[in-house]
């Protein structure tokens, strides 16, 4: 990689660190998106890799939220009745 695309990329990526930790959200994800062209730019072959393997990453997020979703309801409804078995302890006092 040439030395100004170091630079470039470098720069890019360090911009939209600070402007997304500020929470100027547009324009971070505008030097996000010079950074991954950059990128995009010197390695061509593995983003086109990457966009061909996009939906099976997708997917799999998908499946890692759907279980995550179902165990915070099952810890919701665990802790639910645990709390009216307490107040019914409680309660009986």
């Amino acid at each position: 990689m040439e030395n100004w695309k170091r630079v470039l990329l470098a720069a890019s990526v360090g911009a939209s660190a600070v402007l997304f930790l500020k929470r100027k959200w547009p324009a971070g994800i505008i030097f996000a998106g010079v950074g991954l062209a950059t990128l995009a730019s010197e390695y061509p072959e593995e983003f086109a890799r990457f966009r061909e393997s996009l939906p099976e990453y997708v997917e799999r997020g998908t499946r890692f939220v759907d279980v995550a979703s179902r165990a915070g309801e099952r810890l919701a409804r665990y802790a639910e009745q645990r709390g009216r078995a307490a107040l019914d302890e409680m309660g009986s006092w």
